[in-house]
């Protein structure tokens, strides 16, 4: 998606999106909009939804509470709504904010709606401008429409979606004409800004509830001579989620929106048991995914790779056919044709170069592994620096720190490090050197050497005889 639809250009829009609710209906101490679909807040999704437009300003109306803002980019501003007073009082509180940006039309969205497209807004303003109107809501037309508000087009109460909206009736307005509209508010809208200003200053708390409703700005422009209509986009626009339960149904939906796009575009996944892929996540053609696996954050696949089963992937680069069996990356960079697990645990900051291969129960830590090592098991490397071509036996272990500070080991090319061996760092290992078995290194050891640093084998003949250690009792 682009800055432009349908040649309409969005330079001159800006945003509003309202996100001041607490997280009582969800059992939750944050703000509801930081719930999150696919690992990520739905107001993060809905943020991203506009940016796909091109619209050069955003402001988010926030609670008191200071949760909402660090999770937010930050070119876009907040207003901050006080009392909570309905979605009308809400949208009042970016007035400073529409009439400082000066842009000719304004769109405002809900901050638990995360399902909203860009494709979907774009269309909602190629309308919007074609047909000039004052006000255009962003509709869809769903099976059951029992709980949204009813789009009344001018023919009366069928649906026309060429004609003007005469009115949105509430759930509980209806009567068993309207009730049978299939077309119902999904919540978003674009607008004149000039007009939202004026109608924002008319509006009255005219409920029971004495809040300030923003669908009340529809009838003001029907009673008033301006135009509404309204733009059906796609059913899952209105979706949002006031429950624990809405959450998971959000989830469910945008798990199967995102595996079809990876489908489409190459990914092989033969069975979709427990995979879930986050909605940033890029993925290469022929890319095996297998059962099991959870893909977070911006991490990227490339080419021709297995993950799974069971891999867990969090903001990682994993590049063209490699293998991650059973294991977790976290912020880690994994070159080519690299071979991780089962149970490997890749941290952050660590790069595993071309043709690595680490085998079970190995932990990378801030470090480089060189081209074609092999680090087979049982290992524990951090803050280290590994050559090409080194061969780690099993249970080696950079003793990385002192109690107080961390330091780094350096292993040069094609060092052999025996098993059992602890490299007490700061430490440097040459190349071609070569440690023997339950060697502790303390010093420095030169390219080409042996090293054995331990104590020289005793043996006492007889002994457990002589002190009776296996005599029975």
């Amino acid at each position: 998606m682009g800055t432009e639809s349908e040649g309409v250009q969005m330079t001159d829009a800006c945003a509003v999106i309202l996100a001041a609710g607490d997280g009582k209906r969800m059992k939750s101490a944050q703000p509801k909009v930081l719930c999150e679909v696919l690992f990520k807040p739905m107001i993060a999704w809905v943020v991203d939804s506009v940016d796909r437009c091109g619209v050069p300003h955003t402001c988010v109306v926030v609670n008191d509470s200071g949760k909402v803002e660090p999770v937010l980019p930050a070119r876009v501003k907040t207003a901050v709504q006080l009392e909570r007073r309905g979605t009308g009082h809400a949208t009042k509180m970016a007035a400073g904010f529409i009439r400082e940006c000066g842009a000719a039309d304004v769109m405002v969205l809900c901050g638990d709606a995360p399902l909203v497209t860009g494709e979907d807004l774009a269309k909602a303003y190629a309308l919007h401008k074609a047909e000039k109107n004052d006000v255009t809501v962003l509709s869809a037309v769903v099976d059951n429409s029992t709980g949204y508000g009813r789009i009344v087009r001018e023919d009366g109460h069928a649906r026309r979606e060429d004609g003007q909206v005469t009115a949105i009736v509430e759930e509980a307005d209806t009567d068993e004409t309207t009730r049978l509209i299939p077309e119902i508010n999904s919540g978003a809208f674009w607008f004149g800004a000039k007009f939202l200003l004026e109608a924002l200053d008319k509006l009255q708390p005219n409920n029971a509830q004495g809040e300030y409703y923003l669908t009340d700005t529809l009838a003001y422009a029907v009673n008033h001579g301006y135009r509404a209509g309204a733009c059906v986009v796609s059913p899952d626009a209105a979706l949002g989620a006031n429950s624990r339960k809405g959450l998971q149904q959000l989830n469910a939906i945008a798990r199967e929106r995102v595996l079809e796009k990876h489908l489409e575009n190459g990914v092989d996944i033969p069975f979709a048991d427990g995979i879930v892929i986050g909605v940033d996540v890029k993925i290469g053609p022929d890319t095996r995914i297998l059962p099991g696996t959870i893909l977070k954050g911006n991490t990227v696949i490339g080419a021709g790779c297995e993950i799974g089963p069971n891999s867990h992937i969090t903001d990682g680069v994993v590049k063209d056919g490699s293998q991650i069996i059973s294991s977790y990356i976290d912020s880690a960079v994994v070159e080519a044709n690299v071979k991780i697990g089962p149970m490997s645990n890749i941290r952050p900051d660590s790069h595993i170069m071309d043709g690595v291969k680490i085998g079970d129960f190995v932990e990378i830590k801030n470090s480089t592994i060189g081209e074609k090592t092999s680090v087979a098991h049982l290992t524990y490397v951090g803050d280290s620096d590994v050559g090409k071509g080194c061969n780690f036996g099993c249970g080696v272990v950079t003793v990385n720190y002192d109690g107080t500070n961390k330091h780094r080991t350096v292993i040069g090319d094609h060092a052999f490090i025996g098993c059992n061996t602890n490299l007490v760092a700061p430490v440097r290992v040459g190349n071609h050197a070569y440690s023997a078995a339950g060697t502790t290194i303390t010093e420095d050891v030169p390219d080409d050497a042996l090293v054995i640093g331990r104590a020289r084998q005793v043996v006492k003949e007889g002994w457990t005889v002589k002190t009776g250690k296996f005599r029975k009792k």
